[in-house]
């Protein structure tokens, strides 16, 4: 018979070695390398995405770094960061999780919302004395909405360059952007001007996430069967039953940098009377959560309103759309691979 656990009776403690210990790749690019990536032989920036990573994986711990080895040091025909610029869809975590196994340690691997999790955790300096002894940090999805976050990652990945650490970013187009996908690169550069000439840019082509559109949400389970619909689909499992009003309270005391924890062990989401989400705050501490319930791939059952109205309409056009279109994009598989057995992807 499943376990029930409540998310909302859970509070973390997490120490600096665990954060940190879950800087690494979901477990969904465990496994991946350059070898299990398939370039479209029709997108020859793909296989160029490929060469050029394997060699600047090559090159991490042969430079002398830090400031003074810059100056003074032997001239190395690679750049300390790389920067992969295109839409949703073409590989690109894939590759950079590939480009974070075939590497050195100690190296990072964490979205751009972990690392500035991580800063609120630990502190700016803090952080910077961390991962100022890694060989690399990887910074997947680095995001453009939010000005000050965006100042405080250029910030802490100018310190770690300067102090020899070789760097590596992603980012995405937003769905529906009548921009070819280049702007990223160019947003990124302008914000981080001082590192610019540091990073190789490479742009990425391939048919993206903005053709494919989201995926269709799944009826929600009626409220007064959705626990014994999901302990008949799942029995013997761990499953989390709460309601989804005190889960998205709950969530405001826990720090985000601990929502990894906050799951831990927990094989199915099971959320009672889903609504829509109204304040901002509250929809940007839930984009977290599903992120790492889809690191984790945790299947959800759910009653309430589909997730394609999760947030509001003002939410999905604003200045935060990418985050949101991303959340309910992996909410949606996920609640499909709970609700029809479909495998999340």
């Amino acid at each position: 018979m499943a376990t029930i656990q409540h998310l909302t009776q859970r509070t973390p403690k997490v120490s600096v070695e665990e954060l940190l210990a879950g800087f690494h790749p979901s477990h969904r690019f465990g496994e991946v390398s350059f070898d299990t990536y398939r370039p479209d032989p029709n997108q020859p920036s793909q296989a160029g995405a490929v060469t050029k990573l394997q060699e600047f994986a090559a090159s991490i711990d042969t430079g002398t770094g830090g400031f003074l080895g810059k100056l003074f040091g032997k001239k190395t025909k690679t750049k300390s960061g790389m920067y992969l610029d295109g839409g949703f869809g073409v590989g690109k975590t894939h590759l950079l999780a590939s480009l974070w196994h075939a590497a050195p340690g100690p190296k990072a691997f964490g979205t751009f919302v972990e690392y500035t999790n991580l800063v609120g955790a630990l502190s700016f300096r803090q952080t910077v004395e961390v991962l100022s002894h890694y060989k690399l940090v990887c910074i997947d999805e680095f995001e453009l909405d939010d000005p000050g976050d965006t100042v405080l990652m250029s910030r802490l990945m100018r310190e770690l360059a300067d102090a020899g650490v070789k760097l590596a970013a992603t980012s995405n187009t937003l769905p529906g952007s009548l921009g070819d996908g280049r702007f990223a690169a160019v947003d990124f550069q302008r914000e981080i001007k001082v590192l610019a000439d540091q990073f190789d840019v490479h742009r990425i082509d391939g048919e993206d996430f903005r053709h494919r559109g989201l995926p269709e949400a799944p009826r929600p389970i009626a409220e007064d069967n959705v626990v014994t619909f999901a302990q008949e689909r799942y029995p013997d499992k761990t499953l989390a039953v709460d309601d989804f009003a005190e889960l998205v309270s709950h969530l405001a005391s826990v720090h985000p940098s601990r929502y990894r924890q906050l799951i831990d062990g927990i094989d199915t989401l099971v959320l009672h009377n889903v609504h829509t989400i109204t304040e901002q705050s509250v929809a940007l501490r839930f984009v977290v959560l599903a992120d790492r319930l889809y690191d984790k791939d945790v299947p959800i059952v759910a009653s309430g309103m589909p997730f394609s109205e999760l947030f509001t309409d003002e939410m999905m056009s604003g200045g935060y759309q990418k985050k949101y279109f991303r959340a309910v994009s992996r909410l949606t598989a996920l609640a499909r691979e709970g609700q029809q057995a479909e495998a999340a992807v």
